[in-house]
């Protein structure tokens, strides 16, 4: 390494072991609170505090090298190097204990060994961990004031009162900053702060308007009259800490508060197919056809109801069968399933565009879900357009060839070009697949064209039994609320659900078994705020952080 290599690494080193030790601790505190507020455990009220001591580390990390006026040794706030450190810690951390069963998929079904899956998601921690390194990195920027000492000494930042509540007050701007830059860049918004909130009817209200961006926005408000509480006088310590339990509290008791039943004309018959994975060598011939008719069994009117009883809607969801658009047999099965019932269906399947009608040298592969008309007629399909990364396509191949294993398991599939919604005889259906409802701004692309109902059908046994399925199911929730929309949660594995424009599970089956779910919907044709505008305050806050960062820059020396 080079000599200036050294020295920087040097520095950095430095810079990093003068962090005070009880910032390390809050920054440890902060990550386990950021993992217990999602599922499983799903402490949701811990969300009001659980990145307030995070902020009070990243304000106070650092012994000052000065002597102070009174005596007493005041820990200043972190240099941007050393807010970094402090957020990039305790953004691995959580994202280690909230998606820990990323190992466990990339070991079980992408056939990775254990030591190359820790690898994995060692890695994937580092990479999802640098924003929150960059939400540390701008606030100790925001609070740091004026320089003091030569530019060629080692410079004391020195921190006024005024510029740790510019600091405070901006926090939230940054936080949400941030999860916007996570969900355009990195492609990975898993459960951002406002998740943690879904469950709070009255609270979540707020979504059809500024979406799940305004309820992280909210918290780390509160957060940070928590963390304000620590960073003030004592005398003054007592009257802020009173106000924020006191929002806290009365935020949380939303959750207590029950919205009024939903309006509900139409009924879809959820198939729950609970197909486990396995090879594709497992799936002969008559393991195939006896699939397809316990499922067609399945789809017929439960034991107890009326035979003749028609639903609007059936539903195959997203599964690990090789159930091929082009497949006879399987466009056989489910027409007959159609005519039979004379309802219309939606099947998951592995869609096929033959290379005549392409116009490439080879077939397109897709994950699709296929509309079947009463007649048993073929009449469209929906082409999944974002793709899971290592799950349904391989990036940059050449680097990541030690992956390839899970694309085996699951396919090489080209991203669809449409989001149009499925008429399904006068029902239009905003349809995604998976992985695709953890993005809010493509799911209200179904309502913004018409789509009267959400249809998401998703193949969660890829998860396990790990919380990923629950994570999974309460974003999920979200895009209900924000597009006020009745939501259809068709799963493999479970939990198939029916959910409310409130975000409200009104119907659902338990997991791990194959079953169907008559689930309770109504199409809705008006559009909320959020719908017609999408991210407008998540680039609000963006905005508004650029301008508190420039305005660090440009008034360098300037207490306020």
């Amino acid at each position: 390494m080079p000599a200036s290599g050294w020295l920087k690494f040097g520095l950095l080193s430095c810079c990093v072991l003068k962090i005070h030790r009880r910032a390390w601790g809050l920054v440890l505190v902060s990550a386990a609170l950021q993992v217990v507020i999602f599922p499983l455990p799903g402490l949701y009220g811990l969300a009001w505090i659980a990145a307030a001591p995070l902020i009070v580390a990243i304000l106070r990390s650092r012994v000052p090298e000065t002597l102070q006026l009174d005596g007493q040794a005041r820990l200043l706030p972190a240099t941007p190097w050393q807010g970094f450190v402090l957020g990039y810690l305790c953004g691995i951390l959580w994202f280690a204990g909230t998606c820990y069963w990323i190992f466990d998929t990339m070991h079980r079904y992408g056939g990775l060994p254990i030591p190359v899956a820790v690898l994995a998601q060692i890695l994937f921690c580092m990479y999802v961990g640098l924003y929150h390194g960059m939400f540390g990195l701008l606030l100790a920027v925001i609070a740091g004031s004026k320089m003091v000492g030569s530019k060629i000494a080692r410079p004391e930042i020195v921190a006024s009162g005024a510029s740790i509540r510019r600091a405070l007050g901006a926090a939230p701007f940054l936080w949400v900053a941030v999860e916007l830059a996570r969900t355009r860049i990195t492609a990975f918004p898993w459960e951002l702060l406002g998740y943690s909130q879904t469950g709070n009817f009255a609270l979540t209200r707020i979504a059809a308007l500024v979406g799940v961006y305004g309820l992280s926005f909210e918290i780390v408000l509160v957060n940070s009259v928590f963390a304000a509480a620590f960073l003030v006088a004592k005398e003054q310590r007592k009257r802020l800490l009173v106000a924020a339990c006191a929002a806290a509290v009365i935020l949380q008791t939303g959750q207590l508060l029950v919205p009024p039943p939903v309006a509900m004309d139409h009924t879809a018959l959820l198939v729950q197919p609970n197909i486990p994975i396995q090879e594709g060598a497992m799936w002969t011939k008559e393991y195939f056809q006896s699939t397809l008719r316990d499922l067609t069994a399945t789809s017929v009117p439960p034991v107890g109801e009326k035979a003749d009883r028609r639903y609007d809607l059936i539903v195959w969801p997203e599964s690990p069968s090789p159930f091929y658009t082009n497949d006879p047999l399987f466009r056989e099965a489910v027409s007959a399933l159609a005519r039979q019932s004379g309802s219309w269906v939606v099947a998951g399947s592995i869609g096929i565009t033959p290379a005549m009608h392409s116009g490439g040298e080879s077939s397109q592969i897709f994950n699709s879900a296929t509309l079947i008309n009463p007649q048993g007629e073929w009449v469209g399909r929906y082409d999944k357009v974002h793709l899971v990364p290592f799950g349904e396509y391989l990036p940059f191949p050449q680097l990541f060839a030690f992956a390839g294993g899970l694309t085996k398991e699951v396919g090489e599939f080209e991203r669809g070009a449409s989001r149009t919604p499925l008429d399904a005889g006068g029902q239009r259906l905003g349809m995604f697949i998976c992985y695709e409802s953890i993005f809010p701004d493509e799911v209200r692309q179904g309502p913004l064209q018409g789509a009267q109902v959400l249809l998401n059908i998703s193949n969660d046994g890829w998860y396990g039994d790990s919380g990923a399925w629950k994570q999974h199911l309460q974003q999920t929730q979200m895009r209900a609320i924000e597009n006020g929309r009745w939501l259809l949660a068709g799963t493999n594995t479970g939990m198939t659900a029916s959910v409310d424009p409130d975000g409200r599970i009104v119907a659902a089956t338990p997991r791990k078994v194959r079953t169907a779910l008559a689930a309770p919907y109504a199409l809705i044709s008006g559009t909320t705020f959020y719908t017609r505008h999408g991210d407008w305050f998540a680039y609000l806050c963006a905005i508004i952080s650029a301008g508190a960062l420039l305005a660090r820059f440009v008034f360098p020396n300037r207490e306020r």
